[in-house]
């Protein structure tokens, strides 16, 4: 039983994280022949609120990872993008299973996913581990003793200071052979979810280029 949660959870992790996932320095395309999961059912569920949790104090400070116990269980981590008002971007779909893609003209692809119910990933009130966890599940060739700390962009609202929340992430080089790639993630473990950001780009100058304009369009909203 709890492999087949597992196995299914991975389905939701990996199935459209850009299609593409790095191992070491290699960039494997996955099998298209491989199955794809059904599409998730949308419920409205009733909003909960953690006594003594202030939603607007977490979102009015960075997020490193040691302090994913502040975020409130059962609300999820999501996230804001406007990468189609740069020139060059477009959407090739939205909200599709949990994840929206973008294509750039000089052939990069953006691919970020939000999946929740990611609790046989957690290692409980550790964040590092549980993205660790994320990160082998999705590729287990990841030497995830080497994920690098990155920042995205924490908070929607531009008329305030601008705050960060911490990622791991693995980078991929074309030198070596493939794609110039890198991923993003982190497993937030008092809610349970993820954001996985993949951006593959067909040399380093694309991706470098690609990477600035992702940075300053894509956001991190914390729970309200």
């Amino acid at each position: 039983m709890a492999n087949n949660v597992r196995r299914r959870l991975a389905g939701l992790v990996a199935a459209g994280a850009a299609g593409v996932m790095l191992a070491g320095c290699t960039v494997n395309v996955p099998d298209p022949a491989a199955p794809k999961p059904s599409p998730s059912v949308s419920t409205l569920a009733t909003p909960t609120i953690t006594p003594g949790h202030d939603a607007a104090a977490v979102a009015a400070k960075d997020l490193p990872l040691a302090a994913g116990e502040t975020l409130a269980p059962g609300e999820p981590v999501t996230v804001s993008t406007r990468l189609e008002e740069v020139p060059g971007w477009s959407v090739v779909h939205s909200a599709l299973q949990g994840e929206t893609r973008y294509k750039k003209t000089d052939g990069c692809i953006l691919a970020v996913r939000v999946s929740v119910n990611q609790g046989p990933l957690v290692v409980a009130g550790d964040d590092v581990a549980s993205t660790k966890e994320l990160f082998n599940y999705v590729n287990s060739g990841v030497a995830v003793d080497g994920l690098k700390p990155a920042s995205l962009r924490w908070g929607e609202d531009s008329d305030k200071p601008q705050h960060n929340v911490e990622f791991l992430s693995l980078e991929s080089s074309s030198a070596s052979g493939g794609q110039s790639a890198v991923v993003l993630a982190r497993l937030f473990s008092a809610p349970a979810s993820s954001v996985y950001v993949s951006l593959a780009c067909p040399d380093d100058k694309t991706l470098a280029s690609a990477r600035a304009e992702i940075m300053a369009r894509l956001v991190v909203v914390p729970p309200s």
